[in-house]
């Protein structure tokens, strides 16, 4: 029996996941551009927002309520402001690889996703998942090492949330702090 697992088999189980814009994808940093039309890349996160954290079964789900633009990501090639939706960590059953995306054929230990929705253009998150211009992630690439207190909320957390679909209070959490001092 053959069992097809992990990221670079998604094409062959899921038809619709092979195309120019489909993630997972290997960062060649050979290839990069730098665009110095672009305006940075802007964060702001209000810990109020922060409402809850749910084990979906796979992962686990820090959600955020945001009905105002307190939590939001803009700038870079992003024309409107974004919102904070919920943020989430992929990783595998090794140190050496969970992250979905690569740089220059690496792996890494897991791999954070911020969840943002184009909230100026659409007017929820499910409509505008289903869009090109819906929604803006970023991705922070994580390595084992060092314990990170500011990880600790988090980790403490998951004693909630055991069992697929439980969920539970999760509160004043600045999710900017779990971000690189530097984006490079």
């Amino acid at each position: 029996m053959l069992v097809l697992v992990g990221p670079e088999h998604w094409d062959k189980l899921y038809p619709i996941a092979n195309g120019n814009n489909q993630s997972p994808i290997d960062i060649k940093t050979s290839e990069t551009k730098h665009d110095e039309s672009l305006k940075p890349v802007s964060v702001s996160y209000n810990p109020a927002t922060a409402k809850e954290i749910v084990n979906v079964g796979h992962s686990f789900h820090v959600n955020f309520e945001d009905s105002d633009n307190r939590s939001v990501l803009k700038g870079g090639p992003l024309c409107e402001s974004y919102r904070l939706r919920q943020f989430h960590f992929h990783w595998g059953t090794t140190d050496d690889y969970g992250s979905e995306h690569l740089v220059d054929g690496a792996k890494y230990s897991a791999e954070l996703h911020l969840v943002h929705w184009n909230s100026a253009k659409y007017p929820s998150f499910a409509d505008a998942a289903s869009q090109a211009d819906g929604l803006a992630i970023i991705g922070v690439l994580v390595k084992v090492g060092q314990a990170n207190p500011n990880l600790q909320k988090v980790l403490d957390a998951l004693q909630a949330i055991k069992t697929k679909n439980k969920q539970a209070p999760f509160t004043n959490f600045d999710p900017s702090v779990l971000l690189p001092s530097s984006p490079e």
